[in-house]
């Protein structure tokens, strides 16, 4: 049997636990005096020992039921042990305990027991009531807890939209563990009479138990402040979840605490009907979905369509005698629902101020932003809202230059001058990492000796990257609020919407830091260590100021924005997304541009399917998120052992790790892995709080240049044609496989077995190779993973797109404009003419993004100069997508004589400006 430390989590442990038991127990019962039967006896001795320290976290099958089947296998009634313990696994693998009772006992029947929840349709599967927990915090004896269980039991009527059972815990700690482990809660009712420690003591919990309290010592709090504390801790591991407090103490005193996610207080003894109703009416205000709603009632309507969209109803289909397949594929209720009506029920997303504000509020609520705005053509529309609303022409943007694309070209729509900030390279692999906070401090600092402070508006980064590199975000804003203390920050997070649902990840999200951030500035510490800090750096030189941890003023604002694709990691229709806004000047100052670039850019025709679609994905999360974002974890932690530890994978494969991805510099933990076959899972919780680069779980990259294939071969010819897995990230020697929150255990079985058949056929191959053929396959193998061009940074913007050679800034807009003219253009080889050209001391400049796929950020924007190892990198790429590359032309670069002109404008322009100004 495989031990503790072989699972990531507890809630795998339990799955292959029941599962492991089974098999051992209807083994036993088929033969008790067989020669296994000592040995069958002992491994179910281990798997109650294991279960009895996780089993008392769950309702199904609850305490009372675990420790009968125990005295079953102490009675030696092994018939009836197999049998109860199969129909426990049956209603846990088939979720057959979240609608009906389960009998147990050997002579009952169970019409349902071989219907899985999977397989029933979705129309049968809507109409079943949502089932979850309410766990109760209180040192209750037996007696105790089964009067307080029927107490509740007594209050279910047949019109409760949902089913609930309760689960009980004793102490604070054991809280923590249940709302970590079971998420299947989704309230708890905190009573006076928890204690502190739990009887449990297992390396795994304690795991938990590290990153769910934020209080120095625990230890030291008075029995009357558990209840209040263990809301508040609550509420940062999981503050979806609501909490009822019943509490001895008086208003007066309660009044005052912090009480997290507590919704309602009750005095002395709690009142069982109400408790039943706020729980009811808490659970019912996070599954409405408004907008859906409206939409859905909306389709019921006999309506008559006098107005565009003849699909709308189904009608342009339904009398069709050419397009009834398109019917049969997708159904009757998408056309019903298909409307440009803004009435009857329905909203405007451009002027919302029925369902649709409402649903965009509940997604403020579930993301942690103060407003939200829902986008239907994807995230790359949603970036240049937020840089058209925020950013004007002339000023000061710091982007990191291998970001999405669709940030360049917000660029150029603002007019901004346009910083570029390089990310650490990891060449060996052919991909970039993320920009270094040191790296944007000596930016800023370098803008603000220049006098060129006040006109810097904005920072830009991606968190996650699409390789899965994390930022520290809190830090990241602190420090760069230090030196700018109105410094806009737009983080895109299009692979990072599931974070929020994630107890580690949630830090490491936008809105929580600037949330944060928000509480700390106004702390009276705060104040203090911003004073001493700034006597202590008085005349301090840059690199003092590089090396020290910088603390903002108690005035900073705090202005961010996060984008994210909420179809890309949660549950929506193609091109969801969210804008999510935490800004205290957006009121002020950002509302009117914001709503103007909103309009600019979002289609007066919006797709209602999305925004429903949305919706429900918000109502999904709030719910069921922290489960989902579990098993998605889970999933990938799992492939990384499976492939790591894999004696035929190891010799074709590596999964790269956090020391692989992520220099030494920026890893303050020490920590390397995720997994190390020879000490196992490694505790993540230290480096996500503190290292300035983590990296995503749930993203595993795999170096498959031991294969001779590159990533892109690997990807296509491999993966793809041969085996149906789809994959759409590679770099020259790497391919990313991303779990997400519908990744499955059996995918992942899948996958590995896949990768197994494809070393064994590489095994093969090489048996029957020639030597010449062996030497053939070596040279492949050391051209991927060893003679790899190196990753050239950012060279600069040429003169003519330049305020000056003091800082780095260019003005992209001019260069992407000036190209629109073919007199000022001409097109180079790259193996001819633009080295000819370079080498006779010409400056050859770009007059297009160029972007290769792998690896996919433009190596070459408008107006930058192309440099030598530019040169070297494009001719060394091997790849058969270079967007905005012409093969049969060459590049495009500007005539000299287009250069010359834009000189002598852009001076022209310089001086005018500064006569203006009076700027000498």
């Amino acid at each position: 049997m495989q031990s503790m430390d072989d699972y990531y989590s507890a809630v795998q442990l339990r799955n292959d636990h029941w599962s492991t038991l089974k098999e051992a127990t209807a083994a036993l019962a088929r033969d008790p005096n067989g020669e296994r039967a000592k040995a069958l006896s002992d491994k179910i001795e281990d798997i109650f020992d294991s279960l009895a320290l996780v089993e008392g976290y769950w309702a199904f099958p609850g305490l009372q039921v675990f420790d009968r089947v125990r005295r079953q296998y102490n009675h030696k009634s092994y018939d009836d042990l197999a049998f109860t313990v199969q129909r426990i696994l049956r209603a846990l693998t088939t979720g057959a305990y979240r609608r009906r009772l389960i009998p147990l006992e050997r002579d009952s029947v169970d019409v349902e027991e071989h219907e899985d929840e999977a397989t029933q349709s979705l129309e049968a599967r809507s109409l079943a009531k949502p089932y979850f927990e309410v766990m109760v915090v209180d040192n209750l004896n037996e007696h105790q807890e089964q009067w307080l269980k029927n107490n509740f039991a007594k209050l279910r009527r047949p019109e409760d939209p949902f089913h609930y059972e309760i689960v009980t815990v004793p102490s604070l700690k054991d809280a923590l563990i249940g709302v970590l482990f079971n998420h299947n809660i989704q309230a708890i009712i905190v009573r006076p009479g928890l204690v502190l420690d739990s009887q449990v003591e297992l390396e795994l919990l304690k795991r938990y138990i590290s990153q769910a309290s934020s209080v120095d010592n625990l230890n030291a709090l008075e029995p009357e402040n558990y209840g209040p504390e263990l809301c508040r801790l609550i509420a940062q591991v999981r503050p979806e979840l609501d909490a009822y407090l019943v509490t001895e103490r008086s208003v007066e005193e309660i009044a005052g605490l912090d009480l997290g996610i507590c919704r309602r207080v009750f005095y002395n003894q709690e009142d069982f009907s109400e408790l039943h109703l706020n729980i009811l009416r808490g659970v019912q205000s996070r599954y409405n979905t408004p907008f859906f709603t409206a939409l859905v009632e909306y389709s019921k309507q006999p309506t008559g369509v006098f107005h565009a969209m003849p699909i709308s109803r189904g009608k342009s289909i339904t009398r069709s005698h050419w397009i009834q397949d398109m019917g049969a594929f997708y159904g009757p209720n998408i056309f019903m629902a298909e409307t440009s009506a803004t009435s009857g029920g329905l909203d405007s997303l451009l002027e919302p101020h029925g369902p649709i504000k409402e649903a965009q509020e509940l997604a403020s609520r579930a993301f942690g932003s103060k407003q939200t705005f829902f986008a239907t053509n994807g995230t790359s529309t949603c970036n240049k809202i937020v840089v058209q609303a925020l950013v004007r022409p002339g000023d000061i943007v710091l982007v990191d230059r291998d970001c999405h694309k669709s940030h360049h070209y917000g660029m150029v729509l603002a007019g901004a001058q346009v910083v570029y900030l390089d990310s650490y390279p990891l060449n060996e692999y052919s991909m970039y990492g993320a920009v270094p906070l040191r790296e944007i401090k000596h930016q800023l600092l370098q803008l603000k000796e220049q006098g060129k402070l006040d006109r810097v508006r904005m920072l830009l980064l991606t968190n996650c990257t699409f390789d899965g590199i994390v930022y520290n975000v809190e830090r990241m804003m602190e420090e760069c609020l230090a030196i700018k203390p109105d410094l806009v920050f737009l983080w895109d997070e299009a692979w990072f919407a599931f974070a929020r649902f994630g107890p580690i990840y949630r830090h490491r999200t936008a809105m929580n830091a600037a949330n944060t951030l928000r509480a700390k500035f106004r702390s009276e510490s705060h104040a203090i260590a911003y004073e001493a800090q700034q006597k202590a750096l008085a005349g301090a030189d840059l690199e003092t100021l590089l090396n020290t941890r910088l603390i903002p003023p108690p005035n900073a604002r705090v202005r961010a924005y996060a984008t994210q694709s909420t179809h890309k990691t949660l549950t929506s229709l193609r091109q969801g997304s969210m804008i999510h806004v935490n800004d205290q000047d957006f009121k002020g100052e950002a509302e009117a541009s914001f709503h103007e670039a909103y309009m600019t850019h979002t289609s007066t025709s919006p797709n209602y399917q999305i925004i429903a679609s949305l919706d429900v994905g918000r109502r999904q999360v709030e719910l069921e998120g922290f489960e989902f974002v579990q098993r998605q974890v889970e999933a990938a932690m799992s492939m990384r052992r499976a492939i790591s530890t894999h004696p035929k994978l190891k010799k074709y494969f590596k999964v790269l790790t956090s020391g692989d991805m992520i220099p030494e510099e920026h890893r303050e933990s020490g920590v390397t892995s995720h997994y190390n076959p020879e000490q196992g899972w490694t505790d993540i919780w230290d480096c996500w709080q503190n290292d300035e680069f983590v990296l995503d779980a749930t993203r595993v990259t795999l170096a498959v240049g031991g294969t001779g294939w590159d990533g892109d071969t690997f990807k296509t010819k491999i993966l793809m044609d041969k085996y149906g897995i789809q994959i759409n990230k590679t770099s020259r020697n790497t391919v990313l496989f991303m779990t997400n929150i519908g990744t499955t255990r059996s995918s992942i079985a899948y996958l590995i077995e896949v990768l197994v058949e494809i070393a064994n056929d590489l095994d093969d191959l090489l048996d029957d190779a020639s030597m010449m053929e062996r030497r053939g396959f070596e040279k492949r193998v050391s051209n991927l993973m060893h003679e790899l061009p190196p990753l050239p940074d950012f060279s600069r913007f040429h003169d003519g797109f330049r305020t000056d050679d003091a800082t780095s800034e260019g003005d992209i807009r001019s260069a992407f404009f000036l190209a629109y003219d073919e007199n000022n253009c001409d097109y180079l080889e790259l193996d001819g003419s633009v080295k000819a050209a370079m080498e006779s001391g010409q400056e050859v400049v770009s007059a297009s993004f160029i972007i290769p796929y792998p690896p996919g950020f433009p190596i070459l924007v408008p107006g930058q100069v192309v440099s030598k190892e530019i040169l070297e990198f494009m001719r060394a790429l091997d790849v058969s997508e270079i967007h905005g590359y012409r093969p049969d032309l060459g590049l495009r670069v500007f005539t000299q004589d287009a250069l010359k002109q834009q000189l002598k404008a852009n001076a022209a322009r310089l001086k005018m400006n500064a006569e203006r100004y009076k700027i000498t």
